[in-house]
């Protein structure tokens, strides 16, 4: 697809997730495009693959490409840093998730992208997927009622879908690696978008399975968010492909069953599941969705469809369910403890 000069963007890491975000970008065929990658094989690779001529080892050196927007996709501890770089020179960004790995330097970055009026969205790709968009618009509908229960569970086998998984961040929770940084921050996210945010929780998770590897691969955590109790399961090594979400509320139930592609609805015992099926996306559609869906929000035309505040709040999240594992006060059931 020919690119138009209506945008010049850039793509600050260009690992899986990075090459798939200047693929996507270019799918639009709305922005020039150039790249940001340190590792000089990878960066020379990606760019003749998608014939990018622009190609920098560097944030310095990239600045002659005079960037109007920005693809932050390089391991998460250093998000913050480049984003309030790029937000100073009135950069607008859209930044890989998790936030970070901290809560460092995230009110600098606040601050300077408030000064210079930057458009701001966190890559949480899942709010594109008509499956929760679904969910949401059935849930504000008013038609089932007040939500009163989330259950969230998933699985996918780690070394068919990223058999890279030993090699890259994934590994070093410092990096944003483990399945709650990596993975169950998506869903958390979607929770959140679905019935509100998290105000408290407790998590368990152990590694379990993954070879080659020390962070977590499997994932409990039970929340509330307000007056809805939550649930949340993710494994990293079963052999189905799968993802569920289901909301309880009085007067009904909505589930998304992600690997179907669809999301169904019931109101009443004993009556069978209404289905409402979605179309089967292409492997980048959500991630072309996604590219589209910030440029409008650069261009004004429409809001971001996550916000850097929301993005924080799931940051947050992730925080807590990492200090909850070492923190964690198991009860034992005694034998005889009741009488």
């Amino acid at each position: 697809m020919t690119q138009t000069a209506g945008h010049r963007t850039v793509v600050l890491g260009v690992g899986s997730i990075g090459e798939r975000h200047l693929r996507c970008f270019q799918s639009t065929g709305r922005t020039e495009l150039a790249i940001v990658e340190p590792n000089p094989t990878l960066r020379q690779t990606v760019a003749e693959r998608y014939g990018i001529s622009q190609a920098f080892a560097s944030l310095a050196e990239a600045w002659e490409f005079r960037p109007t927007a920005a693809v932050v996709a390089t391991p998460a501890p250093f998000h913050i840093p480049l984003s309030t770089e790029l937000a100073e020179r009135k950069v607008h960004l859209l930044i890989e998730k998790p936030l970070s790995t901290s809560l460092e330097g995230i009110d600098r970055l606040q601050q300077v992208v408030g000064e210079n009026n930057v458009t701001v969205a966190l890559a949480y790709v899942l709010r594109m997927y008509p499956v929760l968009q679904g969910l949401k618009s059935a849930l504000e509908s008013g038609r089932f009622g007040r939500p009163v229960q989330l259950v969230a569970v998933g699985g996918q086998n780690f070394p068919t879908y990223r058999p890279a998984y030993r090699d890259i961040y994934y590994r070093d929770r410092a990096l944003g690696g483990g399945a709650i940084q990596d993975a169950l921050t998506h869903t958390l996210n979607a929770g959140e978008w679905l019935v509100g945010p998290i105000d408290r929780l407790l998590a368990d998770a152990a590694h379990q399975v993954l070879d080659g590897v020390e962070v977590e691969d499997t994932v409990h955590i039970l929340t509330r968010q307000g007056n809805v109790m939550g649930s949340y399961s993710l494994n990293q090594h079963q052999p189905a492909n799968e993802s569920t979400l289901t909301v309880i509320c009085e007067r009904g139930m909505v589930r998304g069953e992600f690997h179907l592609n669809r999301w169904r609805w019931t109101e009443r015992p004993e009556e069978p599941w209404h289905d409402e099926p979605v179309a089967v996306a292409e492997r980048d559609t959500h991630f072309i969705a996604q590219a589209d869906a910030f440029l409008d929000a650069v261009e004004g035309r429409r809001s971001v469809a996550c916000t850097l505040q929301e993005g924080l709040q799931t940051l947050r999240v992730n925080l807590a369910a990492l200090a909850s594992l070492d923190a964690t006060v198991w009860q034992p059931v005694a034998e005889n403890a009741i009488r």
